[in-house]
């Protein structure tokens, strides 16, 4: 039975997913897993009847009977299945069963994660995002500067991995009529018992609020797709990993819309709807492309122990050899087909009307390391033990940059052509060591260092350490933190050459110094996080006063942010409070442009109806306090500090209810509910009104065969 809901389920997404992409042309930290619960074992209806003697026929029916009745008693769910990824593969072994809850259902989005909250040029899945709050990259090397749309690539290190005693099917849909739906399904299953092979498919078709329903290229377009095997030798020394993603993002370019006031009643936005809402650039939109394969083994030396808890299960090795291969090309596009009539750019120095600048970026990535283990025989207490890992990666890139450019032929006649501008091949070489020792259960000191010692990018490192205090469960632990940056400027900021913009900087690296203090008690439900960050030589997007020409800049001055963060979860009787706020001050606050508070509750009611039915009904508020606005750059895609306007910030309220049935996990809910209540809308970049309220639905419906 199962099965046929199965294929009627996904019959109905494929017609849903057709019709959301009918709509447009053709064109993945944070694809998140969806969770599940285990469904509750049926309880034994048979009666006890008075024996008789049965005939020859009516023997065979029995028998029958119970050999098909025999076939059907076991009753498949998440026990069956245990799943790891890549970061709990990098020193040993490790699987966990599958989350099956229901904590943070609701919030499927990337730019709706409570704890990373973004600002966006729309408020729905898919559109062009950065964070809210101030986060970040702790990463050295090349770096291209584009990361508008990392939040829906599904890259390699994104990729789950499982062991599947049974076939296991996730299908997660998600809908709120054609402003926001997309489908994420994941199947995988073992071929051999040391085998298993499986692939993940997402679908994004969301249209948006102030999307003109007959300009199709105002919609978003996503794609992402991956297979991914993972193979372990019956002696358990021998791993290897693989995956292929594939990634294919559209998002518009609009310049935002024209009715600056539409949401003081003012304007013809609001007499005919705002789905017809005239933008500034229709035709206008970004593409980003990528495809890459991966492979990754590691081979166990010498002894091997393994610990066996509830749900998880660890093989720890005394040494170990680690080879990781990787092959990725990256396109970046951006397609104009508008004349610019309302000032969007600053200006053009190829063609007036059409643009089709894009960079590609190939990379080859090697991966040699070794990792020596020294503990004890006793693995259940852990005391002096040591391990370390050394290695050396190398990558090899290709980066080719090209513009639209009009040229005469002979004959005097104009033409389009495509203009090669950049095409470089560089390489870096990076040295690794990490190392770590326990004193004990309760004492842990651990340390990570990079370094590129030879390449374009001589010079970056990145020294990360930590030690933690652990005081037992009643009394919580406490993880001490420090580390020191020093990264290559982003290529957008420093030799870039595009229709609309061009730069030629030569800028200093970025350094960062960072300590943290972090407590967590896990029987409290409470962490707190307090962090110091000193950034010299930060680099930012900026335009003079009245200008739009956005372009980076370094700040000679050193920046000086404290951020401090406090999570708490309440609970009283069916009750439940979950609460994280994060209060951040910095000596630069109109360079860096974010809010000094941000606070997020969620409260509802749990329950359990007809014995099988948990559910949470509850709001969800969010809010922050007023900041300068940034801008954002079309065609560069970039935020920018622009002009200083400042819009009013009000409590954004969600009214949900979610609740598991069998092996299915469903939300019903209604964003921004307290729309018109206290203001009619909300900005969070200049010139992109964000989201109206919305009805959605979604489920996450998992089968076991």
């Amino acid at each position: 039975m199962h099965a046929r809901l199965k294929y009627i389920f996904l019959l109905l997404i494929g017609l849903s997913a057709h019709a959301a992409f009918a709509q447009f042309p053709s064109n993945n930290r944070n694809n998140q897993y969806p969770g599940q619960r285990m469904p509750n074992y049926m309880r034994d209806t048979a009666k006890t009847t008075s024996q008789r003697q049965l005939t020859g026929d009516e023997l065979m029916d029995t028998l029958r009977k119970r050999e098909e009745e025999k076939e059907d008693s076991i009753v498949f769910n998440s026990s069956f299945i245990r799943v790891s990824n890549e970061r709990f593969l990098s020193d040993s072994t490790q699987v966990f069963a599958i989350d099956t809850g229901l904590v943070n259902f609701e919030n499927y989005s990337p730019l709706l994660q409570p704890r990373s909250p973004r600002i966006s040029l729309g408020g729905y899945t898919g559109i062009t995002q950065r964070p809210l709050l101030f986060e970040p990259l702790k990463t050295i090397g090349f770096d291209v500067g584009m990361h508008a749309l990392d939040p829906y690539l599904l890259n390699h290190e994104d990729i789950n991995y499982f062991k599947a005693r049974v076939q296991y099917t996730n299908i997660f849909y998600v809908g709120g009529g054609k402003k926001e739906q997309f489908v994420r399904i994941t199947h995988t299953q073992n071929v051999k018992p040391e085998w298993n092979v499986g692939f993940n498919l997402n679908f994004n078709g969301s249209r948006g609020f102030y999307s003109t329903d007959n300009v199709l290229r105002q919609n978003v377009s996503d794609v992402n797709a991956a297979f991914f095997t993972w193979y372990e030798s019956k002696n358990k020394r021998y791993n290897i990993l693989g995956n292929i993603v594939y990634n294919d993002l559209k998002a518009p370019e609009t310049g935002g819309i024209l009715n600056d006031t539409v949401f003081t009643g003012q304007g013809s936005a609001t007499i005919f709807g705002k789905a017809f809402a005239p933008v500034r650039l229709p035709n206008s939109y970004t593409r980003w492309k990528q495809a890459g394969v991966y492979i990754k083994q590691f081979y166990y030396i010498g002894r091997i122990d393994s610990v066996r808890n509830k749900g998880t299960g660890k093989i720890l090795p005394t040494q170990r050899v680690t080879h990781t291969i990787s092959y990725d090309r990256r396109r970046y596009q951006f397609l104009q087909d508008d004349e610019d009539t309302y000032g969007v750019f600053p200006d053009w120095f190829y063609t007036s009307r059409v643009s089709n600048d894009s960079l590609t970026v190939n990379q080859l990535h090697n991966d040699f390391s070794y990792s020596f283990y020294l503990r004890g025989k006793s693995v259940a207490f852990v005391k002096n033990e040591m391990k370390l890992d050394v290695g050396i990666a190398h990558d090899l890139y290709n980066l080719t940059q090209h513009v639209t450019d009009t040229a005469f032929n002979e004959f005097g006649t104009q033409y389009i052509r495509r203009n090669k501008v950049q095409n470089t091949i560089f390489q870096n070489i990076t040295l690794k060591a990490r190392a770590s020792y326990r004193f004990s259960n309760r004492i842990l000191l651990e340390a990570d260092l990079r370094q590129i010692a030879q390449g374009r990018d001589f010079g970056n490192f990145l020294y990360d350490a930590k030690l933690t205090l652990g005081g037992g469960n009643k009394l919580g632990r406490v993880i001490l933190g420090a580390y020191q940056q020093n990264s290559s400027p982003p290529l957008v900021a420093t030799n870039w050459i595009s229709n609309h913009y061009i730069f030629h900087n030569d800028f200093n690296n970025v350094k960062t110094t960072n300590a943290s203090f972090n407590y967590i008690n896990e029987a409290l439900q409470l962490d707190v996080k307090a962090e110091y960050f000193l950034i010299n030589d930060y680099i930012y997007f900026t335009a003079a006063p009245g200008s739009k020409d956005a372009h980076p800049e370094q700040l000679s001055s050193p920046i000086n942010l404290i951020k401090i963060s406090l999570g708490k979860n309440l609970a009283w009787r069916r009750w439940h409070l979950d609460a994280y706020g994060v209060y951040q001050k910095t000596d630069y606050q109109s360079t860096l442009r974010t809010p000094e508070v941000y606070a997020y509750g969620s409260l509802y009611f749990a329950s359990t109806w007809f014995k099988v039915l948990n559910n949470n009904l509850g709001v969800t508020v969010r809010y922050n306090t007023p900041y300068v606005a940034p801008s954002y750059a079309v065609g560069l895609g970039q935020f920018y500090n622009g002009p200083d306007v400042t819009f009013s910030s009000y409590p954004v309220a969600t009214a949900f209810f979610k609740t598991t049935l069998y092996s299915a996990n469903i939300f019903v809910q209604y964003d921004y509910i307290n729309q018109g209540l206290l203001s009619r809308g909300f900005y969070t970049v200049n010139r992109y009104p964000m989201q109206d309220a919305l009805l959605k639905f979604g489920v996450s419906w998992t089968f076991y065969q």
